[in-house]
């Protein structure tokens, strides 16, 4: 993986980890916060959109509307626990 590739994937994990946080909490959680909740939801969404048979498409603006709906869903899940 080259530098280029890092970067993408951060600059990805960051916009999709901040528009999950306006979604889900109405503010962002930091850079790297934000970065950490991109990533992880990038990865459920990896996960759970082949599993149901969904396809975003390709593309840059592809991974951040995947990244964000995993995001999204990892936040409603740690919102949910939490009140548990």
């Amino acid at each position: 993986m080259g530098i280029e590739s890092i970067l993408v994937f951060l600059i990805v994990g960051a916009v999709a980890g901040w528009l999950a946080g306006l979604i889900v909490s109405g503010f962002g959680f930091g850079l790297i916060g934000n970065i950490v909740v991109g990533i992880v939801g990038a990865f459920i969404a990896g996960y759970l959109f082949p599993a149901i048979g969904v396809s975003l498409g390709s593309g840059i603006v592809a991974a951040i509307l995947h990244s964000t709906i995993g995001a999204v869903i990892l936040l409603v899940l740690i919102k949910v626990i939490k009140r548990a």
